[in-house]
């Protein structure tokens, strides 16, 4: 098909997450709620607290295409174990929670990387891969509200653990304002099952 007579077809943005456990995600949405009463910044106590690991744009009927490879890579990879420990900082606009376990979260960036080609919708826009994830504490932060805000969180103690097992396939039409579910992905670790079956 030629680019002109795919631009007709609707196009959305996607993210690819990991979600995190209920009782941790009100952990964080309570320091969110702090920051936000702290440093008039109602936007911190919007949206989940989530690990973003993937963006892109891409036309919607590839859809079904990148869920079948997105499974296949999914499903070879182990689960593992994810922390938060403390807090990190992008000057001058983001204050995040540090994933302190970023080996793992790496190798499933890298794995993820084999699936590009069907994410790229054209030159200008290809798939952005989070090299160092993180979760948003608060974002387009003014410089004041970086700055005091830094100040404090860069002092507080905060730490949270929890098995990552699943990754969730997240889609937001055009002139749509929210994401949607589109997909769960379950780690299973198949790929090591298969190699360990053909040994014995």
């Amino acid at each position: 098909m030629q680019p002109d007579i795919l631009s007709n077809y609707a196009t959305a943005e996607y993210m690819l997450v990991i979600e995190l456990p209920e009782v941790l995600r009100e952990e964080l949405q309570a320091v969110k709620k702090h920051f936000a009463d702290s440093y008039d910044c109602a936007a911190a106590v919007m949206g989940r607290p989530q690990i973003t690991l993937l963006r892109f744009q891409q036309f919607e009927m590839i859809e079904k295409r990148i869920i079948h490879r997105l499974q296949v890579v999914t499903e070879a990879h182990a689960t593992f174990l994810v922390e938060l420990n403390g807090f990190s900082g992008l000057p001058t606009h983001t204050i995040c929670f540090q994933i302190g376990t970023q080996t793992q979260v790496g190798l499933l960036i890298k794995s993820l990387r084999t699936v590009q080609h069907l994410l790229k919708i054209d030159k200008e826009r290809k798939p952005h891969f989070i090299t160092e994830p993180y979760v948003t504490l608060a974002n387009k932060l003014l410089p004041w509200q970086y700055e005091k805000g830094w100040l404090e969180m860069s002092h507080m103690h905060f730490s949270g653990r929890f098995m990552a097992e699943q990754l969730v396939l997240l889609r937001r039409r055009e002139g749509a304002t929210k994401y949607e579910t589109v997909k769960r992905f379950v780690m299973k670790n198949e790929k090591t099952h298969t190699v360990q079956g053909a040994l014995f």
